[in-house]
């Protein structure tokens, strides 16, 4: 499966784009926006693993995972996760294609494919603290429909550190 747009290839991960995950987790954990997702391991035999698993998932629809790349260099990633009423999705950018809106010509293209698969529901969560993110979603027709308190971290005494996750909903048939 390949997906053109205007800047962009978007295509089923593969298990040699292991180090360009790695490249874009190393760059993700050196951000402040890292404080809001699980902690991600780029060992390389970890990260080697991980996208292997991720390249297998994609003969199904269970879970799909997609590259995002300008030409040959992969400078994103989207996954869809089923859900018992649709899709949940996770996506990330390395910082240096931040603000240009890859994410946002990327997801489009892949809500437009997904659609025709009979796919038109899904959610993603992010911090309310987080405004890209936030902005990206309703740019692109999210609704927030819920809040919850988040804890991926503890802090020195060993007490979580808890932010404010929003819950966002779409439907691309409406």
């Amino acid at each position: 499966m390949m997906l053109k747009t205007e800047r962009l290839i978007i295509r089923h991960i593969v298990s040699d784009d292991w180090r360009s995950i790695k490249e874009i987790w190393t760059d993700f954990n050196a951000t402040a926006f890292s404080q809001y997702d699980k902690p991600h391991n780029t060992d390389d035999e970890d990260v080697s693993a991980r996208i292997t698993k991720w390249a297998k998932a994609n003969s199904g629809t269970e879970h799909m995972f997609f590259a995002v790349c300008i030409g040959e260099t992969v400078i994103g990633y989207i996954a869809f996760n089923a859900r018992e009423n649709g899709y949940e999705i996770g996506y990330c950018f390395h910082s240096a294609y931040h603000g240009k809106g890859y994410a946002k010509e990327s997801l489009k293209a892949l809500f437009d494919y997904l659609r025709s698969m009979g796919i038109t529901k899904f959610t993603a969560g992010t911090a309310l603290n987080n405004i890209p993110s936030v902005s990206l979603l309703k740019s692109l027709g999210f609704e927030l429909t819920g809040t919850e308190d988040v804890s991926f971290y503890k802090d020195d005494m060993g007490n979580d550190i808890v932010f404010r996750g929003g819950i966002f909903e779409l439907d691309t048939a409406e």
